[in-house]
């Protein structure tokens, strides 16, 4: 079955473009600190449709670990005047929304939003899958496991206190009950994605064992989504700041797409287009 909203997934790489509009976005580029949040989102939009893009990524929640919590009025302030700016623009770019709350994700919908990035896959909210459901929506399920932050360690990674006895296997099972309740809510199978959550409640190890078995999630029968775009275990591994991590995002990206990923979602949209371009172009000769 194919999504309408992507009907190549499978036959090439879909770009999602992360679009910030928060005050405290970890890598430094939340909208919300401009001094024109709307002329600059537009713009920003704008560009990154022409450097290629096929998905707009719209958060006003960061998801950074540590982040304060944002409440639904907050997060609609910051989206609600954009989406249908967005919509009038770029009739035909695939708009996200990235939220976990109900709530948003009604007015969003309502708005001319087509996707819903829940970073709790339903846990957060048992309302989401409903709603999602209602408006017929395409959604990403992602894996995330609550952890207390701890400062870095020789370990790798903030999170030391997240034990896994295999997170391939144990990242798998979780996505498998969310595609599950996803799936009872009467969303199609064809609307739904999954997202392993590289960089969620996992140390920087964990982080590369799950990027390097990828391909394992394939088993679940759905696309994969990839968010790895300058996180905090390309700057461990690396040992860079977060605006030197463009080749160690590239590096995880390209891994990701010759091992199962169908979209990535990044910050850098023109040098990831065209890696995934020409990695296209290699696999289909």
């Amino acid at each position: 079955m194919t999504n309408p909203l992507l009907p190549d997934l499978g036959q090439r790489t879909y770009v999602m473009a992360i679009l910030n509009l928060t005050l405290d976005s970890f890598s430094g580029d939340g909208l919300l600190q401009k001094a024109h949040p709307l002329e600059e989102t537009l713009a920003q939009a704008r560009r990154f449709v022409a450097e290629g893009a096929d998905i707009l990524d719209l958060g006003a929640e960061s998801t950074r670990p540590g982040a304060r919590p944002v409440s639904a009025e907050m997060e609609l302030e910051a989206l609600l005047p954009v989406l249908p700016l967005l919509r009038q623009e770029l009739p035909n770019v695939v708009i996200s929304v990235d939220t976990y709350k109900a709530s948003v994700a009604e007015a969003c919908l309502q708005a001319g939003a087509q996707i819903i990035n829940d970073v709790w896959a339903f846990q957060k909210d048992e309302g989401m899958a409903a709603v999602v459901a209602k408006h017929g929506a395409t959604v990403v399920l992602m894996h995330n496991r609550s952890a207390h932050q701890t400062e870095a360690t020789a370990l790798g990674g903030r999170y030391v206190d997240v034990h896994y006895d295999n997170i391939v296997a144990e990242v798998s099972a979780g996505l498998s009950d969310a595609v599950h309740l996803a799936q009872i809510a009467g969303i199609a199978d064809e609307r739904i994605l999954v997202d392993p959550g590289i960089g969620f409640g996992k140390t920087t190890a964990q982080n590369l064992q799950l990027l390097k078995h990828l391909a394992r999630l394939r088993e679940l029968g759905h696309p994969i989504l990839l968010g790895i775009s300058r996180k905090s275990f390309i700057g461990y591994t690396l040992d860079l700041p977060v605006d030197q991590r463009l080749e160690g995002s590239l590096a995880a990206n390209a891994w990701g797409i010759l091992h199962g990923a169908d979209v990535v979602r990044v910050h850098d949209v023109l040098a990831t287009v065209r890696l995934a371009r020409m990695l296209d172009a290699i696999r289909a000769a």
